[in-house]
Protein backbone atom coordinates (compact mmCIF):
# COMPACT_ATOMS: atom_id res chain seq x y z
CA UNK A 1 0.00 0.00 0.00
CA UNK A 2 2.81 2.40 0.92
CA UNK A 3 4.66 1.55 -2.30
CA UNK A 4 1.52 2.18 -4.33
CA UNK A 5 0.92 5.52 -2.64
CA UNK A 6 4.55 6.56 -3.14
CA UNK A 7 4.38 5.56 -6.81
CA UNK A 8 1.32 7.74 -7.35
CA UNK A 9 2.75 10.66 -5.36
CA UNK A 10 6.23 10.55 -6.92
CA UNK A 11 6.00 8.46 -10.07
CA UNK A 12 3.08 10.41 -11.49
CA UNK A 13 4.75 13.84 -11.27
CA UNK A 14 8.04 12.37 -12.53
CA UNK A 15 6.42 11.00 -15.66
CA UNK A 16 4.38 14.15 -16.18
CA UNK A 17 7.27 16.57 -15.64
CA UNK A 18 10.17 14.71 -17.26
CA UNK A 19 8.29 12.50 -19.76
CA UNK A 20 10.88 9.69 -19.78
CA UNK A 21 10.90 7.60 -22.95
CA UNK A 22 11.06 3.83 -22.60
CA UNK A 23 12.01 0.99 -24.91
CA UNK A 24 11.63 -2.69 -24.14
CA UNK A 25 8.86 -2.66 -21.54
CA UNK A 26 7.55 -5.83 -23.16
CA UNK A 27 10.68 -7.61 -21.89
CA UNK A 28 9.60 -7.22 -18.25
CA UNK A 29 7.61 -10.33 -17.29
CA UNK A 30 4.03 -9.72 -16.14
CA UNK A 31 4.65 -12.03 -13.20
CA UNK A 32 7.41 -14.08 -11.64
CA UNK A 33 10.93 -13.17 -10.52
CA UNK A 34 13.46 -11.22 -12.57
CA UNK A 35 16.62 -9.24 -11.92
CA UNK A 36 16.85 -5.74 -13.39
CA UNK A 37 20.57 -5.00 -13.77
CA UNK A 38 21.10 -1.34 -14.60
CA UNK A 39 23.89 1.13 -15.17
CA UNK A 40 23.98 3.87 -12.54
CA UNK A 41 24.29 7.50 -13.56
CA UNK A 42 22.21 9.38 -11.02
CA UNK A 43 20.46 9.24 -7.67
CA UNK A 44 17.24 9.52 -9.67
CA UNK A 45 17.74 6.18 -11.43
CA UNK A 46 15.97 4.39 -8.57
CA UNK A 47 12.92 6.60 -9.13
CA UNK A 48 12.61 6.80 -12.91
CA UNK A 49 12.80 3.04 -13.49
CA UNK A 50 10.08 2.08 -10.96
CA UNK A 51 7.96 4.98 -12.24
CA UNK A 52 7.64 3.42 -15.70
CA UNK A 53 7.02 -0.16 -14.51
CA UNK A 54 3.64 -1.61 -13.62
CA UNK A 55 5.23 -3.98 -11.11
CA UNK A 56 7.03 -3.20 -7.88
CA UNK A 57 10.82 -3.33 -8.07
CA UNK A 58 13.01 -3.54 -4.98
CA UNK A 59 16.48 -1.97 -4.98
CA UNK A 60 19.34 -2.06 -2.53
CA UNK A 61 20.22 1.31 -0.98
CA UNK A 62 23.10 2.34 1.24
CA UNK A 63 22.35 1.99 4.95
CA UNK A 64 23.01 5.69 5.64
CA UNK A 65 19.64 6.50 4.09
CA UNK A 66 17.97 4.48 6.85
CA UNK A 67 20.08 5.45 9.87
CA UNK A 68 20.58 9.22 9.61
CA UNK A 69 19.60 11.04 12.85
CA UNK A 70 16.97 13.72 13.34
CA UNK A 71 13.61 14.43 11.78
CA UNK A 72 15.09 14.60 8.27
CA UNK A 73 16.77 11.23 8.81
CA UNK A 74 13.53 9.62 9.95
CA UNK A 75 11.63 11.04 7.01
CA UNK A 76 14.32 9.82 4.62
CA UNK A 77 14.24 6.34 6.16
CA UNK A 78 10.44 6.21 5.94
CA UNK A 79 10.58 7.32 2.31
CA UNK A 80 13.11 4.69 1.24
CA UNK A 81 11.25 1.95 3.08
CA UNK A 82 8.05 3.12 1.42
CA UNK A 83 9.48 2.87 -2.08
CA UNK A 84 10.78 -0.63 -1.41
CA UNK A 85 14.47 -0.01 -0.82
CA UNK A 86 16.57 -2.51 1.15
CA UNK A 87 19.37 -1.13 3.38
CA UNK A 88 22.90 -2.44 2.92
CA UNK A 89 25.99 -1.37 4.83
CA UNK A 90 28.56 -0.87 2.07
CA UNK A 91 31.35 -0.38 4.62
CA UNK A 92 30.61 -3.51 6.59
CA UNK A 93 32.78 -5.92 4.62
CA UNK A 94 31.88 -9.46 3.61
CA UNK A 95 29.09 -9.87 6.17
CA UNK A 96 27.19 -6.87 4.81
CA UNK A 97 27.60 -8.16 1.26
CA UNK A 98 26.20 -11.55 2.24
CA UNK A 99 23.21 -9.87 3.88
CA UNK A 100 22.51 -7.91 0.71
CA UNK A 101 22.68 -11.07 -1.42
CA UNK A 102 20.35 -12.88 0.98
CA UNK A 103 17.87 -9.99 0.79
CA UNK A 104 17.95 -10.07 -3.00
CA UNK A 105 17.35 -13.81 -3.05
CA UNK A 106 14.38 -13.42 -0.71
CA UNK A 107 12.84 -10.80 -3.01
CA UNK A 108 13.17 -13.09 -6.01
CA UNK A 109 11.91 -16.14 -4.15
CA UNK A 110 8.73 -14.18 -3.48
CA UNK A 111 8.34 -13.89 -7.24
CA UNK A 112 9.12 -10.17 -7.34
CA UNK A 113 11.46 -7.88 -9.31
CA UNK A 114 14.87 -7.13 -7.84
CA UNK A 115 16.87 -4.15 -9.05
CA UNK A 116 20.63 -3.93 -8.75
CA UNK A 117 23.46 -1.71 -10.00
CA UNK A 118 26.36 -4.04 -10.89
CA UNK A 119 28.85 -1.13 -10.87
CA UNK A 120 28.20 -0.81 -7.13
CA UNK A 121 28.10 2.98 -7.17
CA UNK A 122 27.24 5.86 -9.48
CA UNK A 123 29.52 6.47 -12.44
CA UNK A 124 31.85 9.39 -11.70
CA UNK A 125 31.98 10.60 -15.31
CA UNK A 126 29.10 9.09 -17.28
CA UNK A 127 31.09 6.09 -18.54
CA UNK A 128 30.21 2.46 -17.81
CA UNK A 129 32.51 0.79 -15.31
CA UNK A 130 33.35 -2.83 -14.59
CA UNK A 131 30.59 -4.77 -12.83
CA UNK A 132 31.18 -6.32 -9.43
CA UNK A 133 30.58 -10.08 -9.65
CA UNK A 134 29.47 -10.76 -6.07
CA UNK A 135 25.88 -9.54 -5.99
CA UNK A 136 24.28 -9.70 -9.41
CA UNK A 137 25.65 -13.06 -10.54
CA UNK A 138 25.20 -14.84 -7.20
CA UNK A 139 21.59 -13.71 -6.83
CA UNK A 140 20.76 -14.70 -10.40
CA UNK A 141 22.43 -18.12 -10.21
CA UNK A 142 21.07 -18.94 -6.75
CA UNK A 143 17.47 -18.31 -7.84
CA UNK A 144 17.53 -19.09 -11.55
CA UNK A 145 15.78 -15.77 -12.21
CA UNK A 146 16.34 -14.20 -15.64
CA UNK A 147 18.44 -11.03 -15.80
CA UNK A 148 17.17 -8.03 -17.73
CA UNK A 149 19.92 -5.55 -18.71
CA UNK A 150 18.75 -1.96 -18.28
CA UNK A 151 20.26 1.27 -19.60
CA UNK A 152 19.43 4.58 -17.97
CA UNK A 153 20.15 7.39 -20.44
CA UNK A 154 20.90 11.07 -19.65
CA UNK A 155 19.71 10.86 -16.03
CA UNK A 156 23.05 12.34 -14.90
CA UNK A 157 22.25 15.51 -16.85
CA UNK A 158 19.05 16.19 -14.93
CA UNK A 159 20.74 17.11 -11.66
CA UNK A 160 24.54 17.23 -11.97
CA UNK A 161 26.64 17.37 -8.77
CA UNK A 162 26.35 20.75 -7.08
CA UNK A 163 23.05 21.65 -8.76
CA UNK A 164 20.07 22.14 -6.44
CA UNK A 165 17.28 22.44 -8.98
CA UNK A 166 16.83 19.64 -11.53
CA UNK A 167 16.83 20.38 -15.24
CA UNK A 168 13.59 19.49 -17.01
CA UNK A 169 14.61 17.17 -19.81
CA UNK A 170 13.64 13.73 -21.12
CA UNK A 171 15.73 10.86 -19.79
CA UNK A 172 15.55 7.49 -21.47
CA UNK A 173 15.28 3.88 -20.35
CA UNK A 174 16.10 0.86 -22.48
CA UNK A 175 15.26 -2.61 -21.17
CA UNK A 176 16.93 -5.48 -22.96
CA UNK A 177 15.77 -9.03 -23.55
CA UNK A 178 16.12 -11.41 -20.57
CA UNK A 179 19.38 -13.29 -20.22
CA UNK A 180 19.19 -16.93 -19.14
CA UNK A 181 22.09 -18.24 -17.05
CA UNK A 182 20.56 -21.61 -16.17
CA UNK A 183 23.58 -23.28 -17.79
CA UNK A 184 25.55 -22.21 -14.72
CA UNK A 185 23.09 -23.66 -12.19
CA UNK A 186 24.81 -24.68 -8.96
CA UNK A 187 28.00 -22.77 -9.80
CA UNK A 188 27.26 -19.56 -7.90
CA UNK A 189 30.43 -19.95 -5.84
CA UNK A 190 32.76 -20.33 -8.82
CA UNK A 191 34.49 -16.96 -9.17
CA UNK A 192 35.24 -17.50 -12.85
CA UNK A 193 31.56 -18.19 -13.57
CA UNK A 194 30.53 -15.14 -11.54
CA UNK A 195 32.94 -13.00 -13.55
CA UNK A 196 31.68 -14.41 -16.86
CA UNK A 197 28.02 -13.81 -15.96
CA UNK A 198 28.71 -10.25 -14.80
CA UNK A 199 30.75 -9.40 -17.89
CA UNK A 200 28.02 -10.72 -20.19
CA UNK A 201 25.43 -8.52 -18.46
CA UNK A 202 27.70 -5.46 -18.57
CA UNK A 203 28.30 -6.01 -22.29
CA UNK A 204 24.54 -5.98 -22.91
CA UNK A 205 24.15 -2.81 -20.82
CA UNK A 206 26.93 -1.19 -22.83
CA UNK A 207 25.15 -2.01 -26.09
CA UNK A 208 21.88 -0.59 -24.79
CA UNK A 209 23.36 2.58 -23.30
CA UNK A 210 26.03 3.40 -25.86
CA UNK A 211 28.40 4.27 -23.01
CA UNK A 212 32.16 3.99 -23.23
CA UNK A 213 33.27 0.99 -21.18
CA UNK A 214 36.05 1.26 -18.60
CA UNK A 215 37.64 -1.96 -17.34
CA UNK A 216 38.01 -0.60 -13.82
CA UNK A 217 35.74 -0.57 -10.78
CA UNK A 218 33.95 2.76 -10.33
CA UNK A 219 34.90 2.81 -6.64
CA UNK A 220 38.60 2.59 -7.57
CA UNK A 221 38.17 5.31 -10.20
CA UNK A 222 36.51 7.59 -7.64
CA UNK A 223 39.38 7.08 -5.18
CA UNK A 224 41.91 7.79 -7.90
CA UNK A 225 40.08 10.94 -8.97
CA UNK A 226 39.78 12.12 -5.37
CA UNK A 227 43.49 11.52 -4.75
CA UNK A 228 44.39 13.39 -7.93
CA UNK A 229 42.16 16.33 -6.95
CA UNK A 230 43.70 16.39 -3.47
CA UNK A 231 47.24 16.30 -4.89
CA UNK A 232 46.38 19.12 -7.31
CA UNK A 233 44.97 21.23 -4.50
CA UNK A 234 48.05 20.66 -2.36
CA UNK A 235 50.30 21.58 -5.30
CA UNK A 236 48.34 24.79 -5.80
CA UNK A 237 48.71 25.68 -2.12
CA UNK A 238 52.43 24.98 -2.26
CA UNK A 239 52.78 27.14 -5.38
CA UNK A 240 50.89 29.94 -3.66
CA UNK A 241 53.22 29.75 -0.66
CA UNK A 242 56.30 29.83 -2.88
CA UNK A 243 54.91 32.81 -4.81
CA UNK A 244 54.07 34.62 -1.57
CA UNK A 245 57.56 33.99 -0.19
CA UNK A 246 59.14 35.25 -3.41
CA UNK A 247 56.96 38.36 -3.33
CA UNK A 248 57.93 38.99 0.29
CA UNK A 249 61.62 38.59 -0.55
CA UNK A 250 61.34 41.05 -3.43
CA UNK A 251 59.50 43.52 -1.21
CA UNK A 252 62.22 43.27 1.42
CA UNK A 253 64.92 43.84 -1.18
Amino acid sequence: MIYGAMKVAIGGPLKLGFRPWVEGLENVPAEGPAVLASNHLSFSDSFFLPAVLDRKVTFIAKAEYFTSPGVKGKLTAAFFKGVGQLPVDRSGGRGAGEAAIKSGIEVLERGELFGIYPEGTRSPDGRLYRGKPGGLARVALATGAPVLPVAMIDTEKIQPPGKVLPKLMRPGIRIGEPLDFSRYHGMEHDRFVLRAVTDEVMYEIMKLSGQEYVDEYATAAKRRMADAAKAEKEAEKKAEKVAAAAQKERSGA
